[in-house]
């Protein structure tokens, strides 16, 4: 059987041989890297050995290898693909390189980290200045980024960039990973290359760059680049859409639209919509300027998430260990809460799901944390005030003390607290519930 899959490997070496290539330069990681992603120890650890008898290998092997030269194929199928005949990025290049985008700062949407990384390559390869690409496979510092990217909003200036040794980038690439809650209008232009299946991604982008304006922070940023005062105080995007043959197999345009009216009915964004320019925006304005223009505690969350991952290599792998659903607990901090910290699923309405009907599932929804304080009787959910109750450190002891009959009467409460609130604004029918994904107790030592 390994004989058989040796064949296999030299039969299609070529192949292989190239696509290893390609994805090693696209994701700028040489061999030995490429190595050491393999699988990790621990999940191969978690392997339990099964009996041979009790399964047909042989029929299971033969399946493999089918699936093996499918995919083959579909590799060998994509050397044909020349960056030169991509419509989609001759486009996007023709709209860099014209009079709207001289001088200013541009934020560029994609879904997918491989596409991102694809556009870094051409867009530099195409002579584009200042680009730079963001993903959550990047290992530098995403803060320093965001800094270099949007200096003004985030307590720099180019002058200090300058001093400090740093490019000011001009162009920035980026997954959904900057989508929610940054900073970033110093910038002015922004492109989605492509769209989010979730509307609400696309308010979050359009909310990166169209944010309420501080007079000082404008001040000393058109001080520095008097030649931006006309773009000041106005967004522009675009968006790339499916074209008309792909869409129809798609109909990625109906359904987010779809899901842009669902969703502006449960904000009460009433019937504008946000991918072509007939829309109105107003509204969506309206919206991304309830954010005050500066960083919100869940902001700095992600960013403080981001280092703990950079500062431990292993912690992500660790994570994505853990089942899928775990409690700890902790004595108390002196100037936190008493209680239990929950973190739970929030199912939402998707239009396409249960064949095309509708239905509500955990993929459409959210997450969102509630504390229970024992002391007042009250349940927290603005997560800027749980997390000082809830951070740790490693050196932190574990403390489960509180006792089981009083766990499920504070879960029994937040429960009720979620079916009040979020559950009745979603419409939710009877039987759909949260899920609980993990807890914690935060005791008196």
């Amino acid at each position: 059987e390994k004989r058989r899959l040796e064949d296999w490997r030299t039969q299609n070496a070529e192949v292989l041989g190239y696509t290893r290539t390609r994805q090693l330069n696209l994701w700028h990681t040489d061999e030995d890297d490429a190595d050491e992603a393999g699988m990790p120890p621990e999940f191969l650890d978690a392997f339990e050995q099964l009996d041979r008898d009790d399964y047909d290998v042989p029929e299971m092997i033969r399946d493999a290898l089918e699936d093996l030269d499918q995919l083959v194929m579909f590799l060998d199928e994509s050397r044909k693909f020349d960056p030169k005949k991509d419509d989609k990025l001759k486009k996007l290049l023709r709209l860099l390189k014209s009079k709207d985008m001289a001088g200013q700062k541009v934020l560029i949407f994609t879904e997918f980290s491989d596409t991102a990384r694809y556009l870094y390559q051409n867009l530099k390869e195409a002579g584009i200045e200042g680009v730079e690409e963001v993903d959550s496979g990047s290992k530098g510092s995403r803060a320093d980024v965001i800094r270099r990217f949007s200096p003004y909003y985030n307590g720099s200036s180019s002058v200090e960039l300058a001093a400090d040794g740093k490019k000011e980038i001009r162009v920035l690439i980026s997954t959904d990973i900057l989508s929610e809650g940054l900073n970033l209008q110093d910038a002015s232009r922004m492109i989605n290359y492509d769209i989010h299946w979730n509307p609400v991604r696309l308010m979050q982008r359009i909310g990166r760059v169209d944010r309420r304006m501080n007079p000082d922070t404008e001040q000393r940023l058109l001080a520095d680049h008097p030649d931006l005062k006309a773009s000041r105080g106005k967004v522009w995007f675009w968006n790339f859409l499916p074209p008309d043959d792909l869409n129809r197999i798609l109909s990625l345009y109906k359904r987010v639209t779809n899901k842009t009216l669902l969703i502006s009915a449960t904000l009460g964004i009433e019937g504008k919509k946000l991918l072509t320019p007939e829309d109105e925006f107003q509204a969506l304005k309206d919206f991304n300027h309830s954010y005050e223009g500066k960083r919100t505690a869940i902001e700095d969350m992600h960013l403080e998430f981001q280092d703990l991952l950079k500062d431990d290599e292993d912690l992500e792998s660790r994570l994505r260990a853990f089942p899928g659903a775990i409690f700890s607990g902790r004595k108390k901090l002196s100037k936190g809460a008493r209680g239990v910290f929950f973190c739970y699923a929030l199912p939402a309405f998707d239009n396409e799901a249960n064949e095309g009907k509708g239905d509500f599932t955990f993929e459409a929804g959210t997450t969102a944390w509630y504390l229970y304080d024992l002391d007042s009787k009250t349940i927290l959910n603005d997560p800027g005030e749980i997390i000082e109750s809830i951070r740790s450190k490693p050196s932190n002891v574990r403390l489960c003390s509180t006792g089981e009959e009083t766990l499920l009467e504070i879960r029994k409460k937040v429960l009720g607290h979620i079916t009040n609130t979020y559950l009745k604004s979603v419409d939710a029918p009877v039987g759909v519930k949260p899920a609980l994904k993990c807890w914690m107790e935060l005791n008196e030592g």
